[in-house]
């Protein structure tokens, strides 16, 4: 038949806006009531005018344009707007979009994408007529159609398939100037140009542009920066500590800048500090009929990845991982072939033999090593195959072979076999890389490492210290293509680049001298859209990356650290933890080979030890500091956790400063030469107490000499400070009523005599002075709560002391002794006598006169020092006291059985909705009986021991 082997096309012709300034202008009919126009565009910009027309005989006009990604179309007359009507979404996506625009009488509609869900209309108080002439895209400058001018910014972009009047426009005749009138333009070609194409986001950034250039959405990414490159959380939770954090759970990215994302591990800071990783099985768990056959096997899931945790144990000093193995007639090998009946895999996918405690390819447990298992024919205490209850429990700290991912058991089928495991978590001490180091001692030497050659985004983070006034601190080089880092002068950094279109720089000032031989830190990113520069907190500086720069780094030689290949202005100091795009630098052990170069950077509490706070004090280590508590009234990594116990009624600590030395009545020596080293010319006193008694003992200091301190609340609520420094005379009271110090809120205390002089710091700061003496001789004991032992202390102290103290006692020191810490944590030192109930507490508001349950958190015993092995108390007291003890024990009994009787009754109303958790209520009770189970035999299997209740 009539055929043609071709497929006859329209003809389309785009047209590109290339600037804010470009305009295309076509003719339109003058006076008609049916406007008509539909075109097609693409843009990635958010805003700008896509078409304007000047109505007929009216001061007014219409605009179509874009507004965050939306078709708005305004209608104005004489400066009014008269109808805004919006259709469409997210139309700055780069893709063709069509728009129909119409216009009768008083009527106008438009439609996007011929999506009638797309479509808006809008009835108007107005007769539209025709203009006669139609302007897309913008309006000329120098034209008398102001408003259009001003109104809106140009379109950048492109159109096609441009109608009017429902008569295509012939964009040729436009190009040879036939027909309209536009400027700027760039016809028969789509210009546009796909900036996330490839895509420069990292780490899942999400990609977006306008018309010159792209932006990177970081959000929920654990990055930032202009190309989501460099990571918002820290590497390791050694590097949290050293911000002063506590223990808690934060995410860390061990790799950095690298490939690998964020996770959540436990970060417990000790002196040490303890990665913690969870996984998904960390109960007791039973296993039986389980053969070679058909094992039991189980694999264990943690909360990061097998990549992760490979960064992160490599990272660190030590790991750690505890495996219990318990067994009742279930072996780990078997003698006779030598084959394994149960092991476990780790990271490496490799099959490991040998269990908690030992070490890797021997096959035996920790008591084969040690020579401890109870069948000395075996090395695990499991091969002794017997019916009863062993166990071979330890840690597995080989690095490269942690952490066990599976577990397999083969040896629980035979009669009365059975095995349990437990598998802890992933704990991980230290951060090698964090105080990696190294210390340049001359200019002319320098560490080399691989370079940057191939990289995207380059990022280098370092610390630094140094007394110099300038220093490379490191740089790379190619042909043409370097980047440098330098102390330029005292306080100014420099980052120097060159991408292949000349050298830039980056340069933060500092109002302080960075030459002071403190640690600071300095980060430095290269990326393509920008340069930056931070050092220390101060604010980051940075430039935009110049358009016709290398997309990525040339860079072809090695990279120096610490100088310059020409051993030009190197940098004499230290440079620590330099890490390159998150890949952490062995400083050190390149500094061992390398001359004028030493591994290590001591002084790093000129740096940190501002983190140690309540008079802890810092100690060097080789890598790194730890805070010294010893002669703190607080404890923790940095000594900022309280001390605190609640003291009940008749409580009673007492801190003994030296022992009591007689002095013989015959004796013609004065005592003072006893306790010349006891007597005090200033001493610093500072607690926080919590209480609603009064009156009360707060604390009290006494003297071989009948001299003493007393801190006080009078029956009122006032505070009284109370010193006698001369036992003839009467004491001095400072009295402090600034408020009621009775008001269940914590109150502190500060206050420190020199010589006659008191300050006391409580809300505000006041001075006293003393008129019985500046000398505090030969100082006996410190007691806070209530005074045993006869003393000569003035009637209101007897009267505070008849009670002693109800309440909490928080952070006491005096000097650099803190007593209550002493009771605590030393019960057992011989200069520590704690009588009545004393427990451990947050000190947490009280619900009552003497309320405990808010506050206690551990109990010690009532006799936490020496016990006062003193004379009984007289019958009539002690028959008194049974009394009482008798009737509180049957009104406790009775209040037992009463709710005991409650309980029963509950627990039968609701039995019939618990049926759904049964299952898990029987495992619980499966793994507690295991527990119990495991428990009775080790308890069996025990030595004898006698134990006192």
């Amino acid at each position: 038949g009539n055929l043609s082997f071709s497929c006859l096309e329209p003809q389309v012709v785009p047209v590109t806006f290339l600037n804010s300034s470009s305009y295309l202008i076509l003719p339109g009919t003058s006076g008609q009531d049916d406007v008509f126009i539909s075109f097609q565009f693409r843009t990635w910009n958010k805003e700008g005018l896509l078409l304007y027309s000047k109505l007929h005989e009216a001061s007014g006009g219409f605009f179509l344009y874009l507004s965050d990604g939306k078709v708005k179309i305004s209608l104005h007359k004489a400066g009014k707007a008269l109808s805004d009507i919006i259709a469409g979404a997210g139309l700055n996506n780069g893709q063709w979009h069509s728009v129909s625009f119409s216009a009768k009488r008083n009527r106008i509609s438009v439609i996007v994408d011929n999506d009638v869900t797309s479509s808006a209309h809008a009835s108007i108080p107005l007769q539209i007529y025709s203009g006669d002439a139609f302007y897309f895209g913008g309006c000329p400058s120098n034209g008398n159609i102001s408003e259009c001018n001003t109104s809106f910014a140009g379109f950048q972009g492109c159109m096609r398939l441009i109608s009017i009047g429902n008569k295509a426009v012939d964009m040729i005749s436009v190009q040879q100037n036939v027909f309209g009138n536009f400027s700027d333009l760039q016809i028969d070609l789509c210009g546009i140009i796909d900036r996330c194409l490839p895509n420069y986001c990292e780490h899942g950034g999400e990609c977006s542009q306008s018309w010159n250039s792209f932006y990177c959405n970081c959000a929920n990414t654990g990055y930032k920066g202009a190309t989501c490159h460099y990571p918002i959380y820290e590497q390791s939770c050694e590097a949290y500590k050293h911000r002063g954090n506590t223990s808690g759970f934060y995410n860390i990215d061990s790799d950095g800048s690298g490939p690998l994302g964020p996770f959540l591990v436990y970060c417990n800071m000790t002196d040490t500090t303890w990665t913690i990783i969870q996984h998904n099985n960390t109960n007791l768990t039973r296993v039986k009929s389980a053969n070679r056959e058909n094992p039991h096997a189980v694999f264990f899931k943690y909360s990061a990845s097998l990549d992760q945790l490979q960064d992160t144990i490599n990272h660190a000093e030590h790991c750690q991982q505890e495996l219990a193995y318990h067994c009742k007639k279930s072996r780990l090998l078997d003698k006779a072939d030598g084959m394994p009946l149960s092991w476990w895999i780790g990271r490496t996918n490799e099959t490991q033999t040998y269990w908690g405690g030992s070490l890797p390819a021997v096959q035996k447990c920790a008591c084969g090593l040690e020579g401890t298992c109870i069948d000395s024919q075996h090395y695990c205490n499991c091969d002794a195959d017997r019916d009863e209850w062993a166990n071979d429990t330890g840690f597995l700290s080989y690095k490269e072979h942690l952490p066990v991912t599976e577990i397999v058991i083969t040896d629980t089928d035979r009669p009365n076999s059975e095995a349990a495991y437990k598998l802890g978590p992933l704990l991980c001490r230290g951060d090698r890389t964090f105080w990696n180091s190294a210390s340049f001692n001359t200019e002319t030497s320098y560490l080399h490492f691989p370079t940057f050659h191939g990289e995207l985004s380059a990022d280098v983070s370092f610390f630094f210290k140094t007394t110099a006034s300038s220093g490379v601190f490191l740089e790379n080089l190619g042909i043409q293509d370097f980047i440098r880092i330098e102390l330029y002068s005292p306080s100014e950094v420099i980052f120097s680049f060159d991408v292949g279109n000349g050298p830039s720089e980056v340069t933060v000032q500092s109002l302080t001298s960075l030459n002071d031989n403190q640690w600071h830190y300095v980060k430095a990113e290269r990326n393509v859209k920008e340069a930056s520069l931070q050092v220390d907190q101060l604010p980051q500086r940075s430039h935009s990356a110049p358009p016709d720069g290398h997309i990525r780094l040339q860079l072809n030689s090695q990279l120096f650290v610490g100088g310059t290949a020409s051993r030009q202005k190197g940098f004499l100091g230290c440079i620590r933890s330099l890490q390159l795009n998150g890949m952490a630098i062995d400083l050190e052990e390149r500094a061992k080979i390398t001359p004028g170069v030493e591994p290590g950077c001591p002084g790093h509490c000129s740096s940190y030890g501002n983190l140690c706070h309540n008079d802890g004090k810092c100690r060097e280590k080789y890598s790194g500091f730890s805070c010294d508590c010893t002669f703190s009234a607080y404890a923790g990594p940095f000594c900022k956790k309280e001390i605190s116990a609640y003291f009940g009624t008749g409580t009673s600590v007492t801190y003994n400063f030296q022992e009591y030395y007689t002095v013989a009545k015959n004796s013609s020596s004065h005592a003072s030469s006893f306790y010349a080293d006891m007597t005090l010319n200033r001493e610093a006193v500072t607690f926080a107490f919590r209480t609603t008694r009064t009156p009360s003992l707060l604390l009290y200091v006494s003297s071989f000499y009948k001299e003493y301190l007393s801190v006080i609340l009078t029956r009122n609520g006032t505070l009284q400070i109370r010193y006698k420094l001369d036992s003839h005379q009467d004491p001095d009271i400072f009295s402090i009523n600034i408020k009621k110090m009775v008001d269940r809120k914590r109150q502190h205390m500060k206050n420190k005599r020199e010589e006659e002089i008191l300050l006391i710091n409580q809300n505000e700061r006041m001075k006293f002075v003393l008129s019985s003496g500046t000398e505090f001789n030969a100082i006996k004991s410190l007691t806070l709560g209530k005074i045993l032992e006869n003393s000569d202390v003035d009637e209101e102290t007897m009267k505070a002391n008849s009670q002693g103290f109800i309440g909490c006692l928080s952070s006491v020191q005096f000097n650099h002794i803190a007593p209550l810490k002493a009771a605590l944590h030393h019960s057992s030192s011989a200069s520590v006598i704690v009588k009545g109930r004393f427990t451990e507490s947050n000190c947490g508001t009280l619900s009552g006169a003497d309320s405990t349950s808010s506050e206690t958190t551990h109990s010690f015993a009532d006799h936490s020092g020496p016990i006062d092995e003193g004379q009984p108390l007289a019958n009539a007291i002690q028959s008194d006291s049974a009394i009482i003890g008798g009737v509180i024990a049957v009104v406790i009994f009775i209040l037992l059985c009463i709710t005991a009787i409650a309980i029963r009754i509950y627990k039968k109303k609701i039995i019939y909705s618990k049926n759904e958790a049964k299952g898990s209520e029987n495992e619980d009770s499966a793994e507690s009986a295991l527990k119990s189970e495991l428990s009775m035999q080790n308890t069996a299997n025990e030595n004898q021991k006698e134990y006192f209740f």
